[in-house]
């Protein structure tokens, strides 16, 4: 499968995760723990390369962090204007 990256990055929610997950007290199990509620396969390692702008995020993974951590998509996004 082809790689897409934008500017060099994977992502551009993994910073702002990390920072909103961290203000909730959540650890990335945590946050794992919760998406695995909502039938999305993902695990801690997983997460932590999305904060480290390792690894893609798809749309519905990022419908349920918002969802996860009651937050907007705008709000995950909001850094966006960084890196273009």
């Amino acid at each position: 499968m082809k790689q897409i990256t934008f500017g060099g990055n994977k992502n551009i929610i993994g910073k702002k995760l990390c920072e909103i997950r961290k203000s909730k007290a959540l650890s990335q199990t945590d946050l794992a723990a919760k998406m695995q509620t909502m039938n999305i396969n993902i695990d801690q390692q997983m997460i932590s390369k999305i904060e480290k702008n390792q690894r893609q995020v798809t749309d519905y993974e990022l419908a349920c962090f918002c969802f996860c951590l009651n937050i907007s998509a705008d709000d995950l996004l909001s850094n966006f204007k960084d890196i273009i």
